[in-house]
């Protein structure tokens, strides 16, 4: 048996013109991550991520903490769907920048329900392929860690893809990984055991790094 690592990308820049931009919190978060596994003697063999910046700078600070990693193997079917062309889809009008908490709340009730509607096939987002195929590119990442991976093997990518993944291991419904994918931490690990044939999960959305009084306060969500 494998051990497969998935890990969603640090804090990103919500709320800023160009969300897809590690935040200091974020590339330290990262770091801590790769930290934590270097006192642990954690090594991987294999590592693949999407190809969006904020996944290649959170393998940057995992790397750097770890002190070494392979070359990524990049791959697009990893990376995270559009939030904004999603709640777009569902809601034409602009949406003002979330300055309080309210705003940011009133922002995740349109994703959900703009989730919603996609994976129903009501909607077809600007510039995404359809639920279908967005999940056919995760279910993709996992076979090719199934049939062409071995021992440790590390994925750094997005909420939407991770909880994908899970409901597809564990056999939910696509809205089931919508709950899933609203709960999943900057930075967090989830763990799959997987042979040839298939993927197991074991643990989801920890974050042992930040597990301790002096770094809890560092946990996000968006």
């Amino acid at each position: 048996m494998g051990t497969l690592y998935l890990v969603r990308h640090g804090q990103a820049s919500f709320g800023a013109a160009d969300y897809d931009q590690l935040s200091e919190l974020g590339t330290r978060q990262c770091r801590l991550l790769g930290e934590y596994w270097r006192a642990r003697g954690q090594r991987f063999d294999t590592v693949l991520t999407g190809s969006l910046k904020r996944h290649a700078q959170s393998f940057a600070a995992i790397a750097e903490g770890l002190g070494a990693a392979p070359e990524p193997l990049i791959w697009p079917g990893l990376n995270e769907y559009d939030s904004e062309a999603v709640i777009h889809a569902i809601h034409p009008e602009p949406l003002p920048r979330p300055v309080d908490a309210e705003m940011v709340r009133h922002h995740f009730r349109l994703l959900r329900s703009g989730l919603q509607a996609w994976m129903r096939g009501e909607t077809r987002p600007a510039g995404m392929p359809s639920y279908a195929d967005f999940a056919a590119g995760v279910a993709g990442a996992l076979a090719h860690v199934r049939q062409h991976c071995e021992g440790e093997v590390l994925i750094v990518s997005s909420g939407g893809p991770i909880a994908t993944a899970v409901g597809q291991v564990l056999g939910t419904s696509a809205e089931t990984s919508i709950e899933l994918n609203l709960r999943i931490r900057n930075s967090a690990v989830s763990e799959f055991s997987f042979n040839p044939k298939r993927h197991l999960l074991q643990s989801f959305n920890n974050l042992p790094h930040l597990d301790s009084p002096e770094y809890r306060e560092l946990a996000s969500y968006a």
